[in-house]
């Protein structure tokens, strides 16, 4: 995001480092989809120039994902970026007051489109919603 608006894109599949992993009725995503993308270690340069931008990371469940990208950095040996967290769901609660904080939910109540558990269309979503909460906060 810059001044506001979402100022660019990335997204990139990541090979996990074992052929078994969970979450996939959640993600749809299976060893077939990933088995040919790059390990973290390898994409994380690529990353790293996009987020080395960044002022700060946002995220919905802000605790999860650092703890996500904290661990898939110790496992390839890698710095983590030192940059702010920021969680759409405390601003949702704070900004709204909403019945549920959920990222469909606060999606809904603001009119963003949302493909659920699809990478790039979550991030956007959070991109939408920090947006949204911070210009509301001004």
């Amino acid at each position: 995001m810059r001044q506001g608006r979402i100022a660019d894109r990335y997204q990139q599949l990541i090979r996990p480092p074992r052929r078994s992993f969970e979450f996939t009725y959640v993600h749809g995503l299976t060893w077939a989809d990933v088995r040919d993308s790059p390990a973290f270690g390898d994409m994380w340069p690529d990353l790293r120039k996009f987020v080395d931008d960044a002022g700060f990371l946002v995220a919905h469940n802000a605790g999860f994902d650092r703890s996500v990208l904290e661990a898939c950095c110790a496992a390839a040996d890698v710095a983590p970026p030192e940059l702010a967290f920021h969680c759409t769901v405390q601003m949702a609660r704070r900004t709204w007051n909403l019945p549920s904080a959920s990222l469909p939910a606060v999606c809904r109540h603001l009119g963003i489109p949302l493909n659920h558990h699809d990478a790039l269309s979550d991030a956007e979503a959070c991109a939408r919603i920090a947006i949204e909460a911070l210009g509301e906060a001004a």
